[in-house]
């Protein structure tokens, strides 16, 4: 049996603003919008990027999201990434800093509401072999 060759193409959000939402998650990845028509498509800022295209809104934003991403951080400069992201106009929410061992975030909502988590994970020891 042969693994699945499935990849991550892109996250599409639908937008009252398309274009600004762009140029607001392209000031967070580093990436370069490409506008088309009412749409934008945001490709991968590097190897390891992701890609995102923003739509025009088709309906009302539903009142309970249910889906949201989750950015990482090397350990020690999520505080940092926070403030920059605070920077460029993102709201802060909450931060969960002391209940998991193995991860600390700051959850944050781009311009339109999107909620986004800021994660670090503290290194591990290394195993003895």
């Amino acid at each position: 049996m042969t693994s699945p060759q499935i990849t991550l193409g892109a996250v599409n959000l639908e937008a009252q603003d398309p274009a600004g939402l762009a140029e607001f998650w392209a000031s967070v990845t580093g990436a370069s919008p490409s506008p088309g028509g009412d749409s934008v498509y945001l490709p991968p800022a590097g190897p390891g990027g992701f890609a995102m295209f923003f739509q025009p809104m088709t309906g009302p934003r539903p009142e309970h999201q249910t889906f949201h991403l989750d950015l990482t951080v090397p350990w020690g400069s999520r505080q940092s990434e926070v403030d920059r992201l605070l920077g460029l106009g993102a709201t802060y929410r909450w931060d969960v800093l002391d209940e998991f061992p193995h991860v600390q975030w700051t959850t944050l909502a781009d311009l339109e509401g999107n909620l986004f988590c800021v994660a670090e994970h503290p290194p591990t020891a290394p195993r003895d072999v």
